[in-house]
């Protein structure tokens, strides 16, 4: 236990992300299983105890101390963990070794709601305020460290030196503390086997259109196809057997969510999609998509009552065919896939699935024509894809093209965040988002390019006022820096350069779009996609 918690008191205090990464590949490389196991999934949220709650945590250190410190305490520090670690009496009596992880986990699995004060009690006992920050954060899933599920990935890919692709590939369907993982990645064994199972695999993503990219399209058009980029999120339903799931881009299970979509799956097939709701309502068109505000009303519920499932009807508008009936078509060319797929949707549900259309058009200037006269509330632009492109996990170059219909808008990632004032003085409301100066998975930083504080609704502005409180990981006086996961789509007037901000570049106006808390934060935008957008 003594590694783990130096592990997560090095990745608090350690700022740069290839610092984080190395921190973390030195301990799977060097630590035993089952230990880097359990580590792992706790890293990456995938450990749960369900007896163990902030409420029996708090309970337990007022015991000890008195409440009124620890509640000035826990004011002052605004973590829980932390507080809990720091005030906590030595024991008065002779206790045992401190545990393993392995131990703790084992322990913490087997606790109740009767149990769980005495042996959480018993494992705080047994060691330092370190081991106890970070037995908290291990056993009320709440690490929140600086640290994302996709960076954790990485760093097992650079520890074994195997493919983050491959990692994200066999990643899904094992279970803590992953022994087939480390036995392919650290031993040379076979990859785990995943037949059977319903899994996610990760998605094919798309670059920006601009600059060089644009130029290439014009030249080549005829060997791109186009087709609309419509303004909901991008899933992946998964049919084996007799079990389907909903997956959302960043490989969550939402199946619960959407029961309708999942039940509507009949055939055995993985495909890529959009996730929408259909109009006629909030200016969607009757039958066809509504804005992504409707789809709003949806997503996040863990139950959806049968009038949520009447009043927002969800669908997907299928763009790709994985798999269908056992045989994988990610490596034929799209062209191909995209036949297998209107094939296959001719056989399924209407009021649940259709295809998003090929944009017929001669020329990059027809296409240009085209996209600037859409106007429909579900389309957020237009992606233009190689016709003989395989379906290749992650962002790969010249495949395939995002090419929003408005080009005053980015996709930031949540730096710091700062209380408001007036009615707002008790939220925090005011918030500096930043893009990826390169490359995020090649170590690239992530820059400030702007603040807003205004564009959310007062709903959406507990929602972000919470995930502040809950996601801080460093504070400069009134102001919080927060862990990078969570993504604003931001709106801005125009973007000009600057020689007073270090990203180089200064917004006009920003305000934010929408929370993307569907898209993981490494998928955010580039700053070479802000400074193409300014105009001479």
């Amino acid at each position: 236990m003594e590694r783990f918690a130096a592990l997560i008191d090095a990745l608090v205090y350690t700022r740069s992300r290839n610092g984080k990464l190395a921190l973390i590949a030195d301990y799977l490389r060097t630590t035993a299983d089952p230990d880097r196991g359990w580590a792992l999934a706790a890293l990456t949220d995938g450990l749960d105890f369900p007896a163990v709650k902030s409420n029996a945590v708090r309970g337990l250190i007022m015991e000890r101390v008195d409440p009124v410190l620890f509640q000035l305490s826990r004011e002052y520090v605004g973590d829980t963990a932390e507080t809990v670690s720091l005030l906590w009496p030595d024991p008065s009596h002779e206790v045992a070794p401190p545990p393993t992880v392995s131990e703790a986990v084992h322990a913490l699995q087997g606790m109740t709601r009767v149990t769980v004060r005495a042996q959480l009690a018993e494992l705080l006992d047994r060691i330092d305020a370190n081991g106890r920050y970070a037995m908290l954060k291990l056993a009320t899933g709440a690490m929140r460290i600086g640290i994302s599920a996709r960076l954790a990935k990485v760093a097992f890919a650079q520890a074994f030196e195997v493919s983050v692709d491959d990692v994200e590939e066999y990643w899904h369907g094992q279970l803590p503390p992953y022994a087939e993982l480390f036995a392919w990645a650290a031993d040379g064994a076979p990859p785990p086997d995943a037949a059977g199972l319903p899994l996610f695999r990760p998605f094919m993503l798309s670059h920006p259109l601009e600059g060089a990219a644009l130029a290439g399209v014009e030249v080549d058009f005829a060997s791109y196809a186009a087709e609309w980029k419509w303004d909901g999120i991008r899933v992946q339903i998964v049919r084996v057997g007799e079990e389907t799931r909903l997956y959302s881009r960043s490989g969550d299970d939402i199946s619960a969510s959407f029961p309708e979509i999942v039940a509507a799956l009949d055939i055995e097939a993985v495909l890529d999609g959009e996730l929408l709701v259909r109009g006629s309502h909030q200016g969607g068109e009757a039958g066809g998509a509504a804005s992504f505000n409707a789809l709003q009303q949806r997503l996040g519920r863990k139950t959806v009552s049968k009038k949520m499932l009447a009043d927002y009807p969800a669908f997907v508008r299928l763009y790709d065919v994985l798999v269908a009936e056992g045989e994988d078509l990610r490596p034929f060319a799209w062209e191909q896939r995209r036949t297998a797929l209107e094939e296959l949707v001719s056989r399924l549900s209407t009021s649940h699935f259709d295809l998003s259309q090929v944009i017929s058009a001669s020329s990059l200037d027809d296409l240009t024509a085209i996209r600037e006269s859409a106007r429909d509330d579900a389309i957020e632009g237009v992606m233009i894809k190689r016709r003989d492109s395989a379906y290749v996990a992650g962002r790969k170059t010249g495949l395939w093209f995002k090419w929003k219909r408005d080009p005053l808008l980015v996709d930031c990632v949540l730096m710091y965040a700062q209380r408001g004032s007036g009615k707002r003085s008790s939220f925090y409301s005011d918030f500096t988002f930043g893009c990826w100066d390169g490359d995020p998975d090649a170590g690239a930083e992530l820059l400030p390019v702007g603040k807003a504080y205004f564009g959310f609704t007062d709903e959406e502005l507990k929602w972000l006022d919470h995930h502040v409180r809950q996601h801080t990981v460093n504070r400069f006086g009134p102001v919080r820096e927060t862990d990078k996961s969570l993504v604003f789509e931001v709106a801005f007037d125009s973007v000009h350069l600057s020689k007073r901000h270090k990203s180089g570049v200064a917004m006009r106006f920003p305000r934010i779009s929408r929370i993307r808390a569907d898209k993981p934060a490494h998928e955010a935008d580039r700053l070479d996609t802000l400074k193409a957008m300014i105009r001479d």
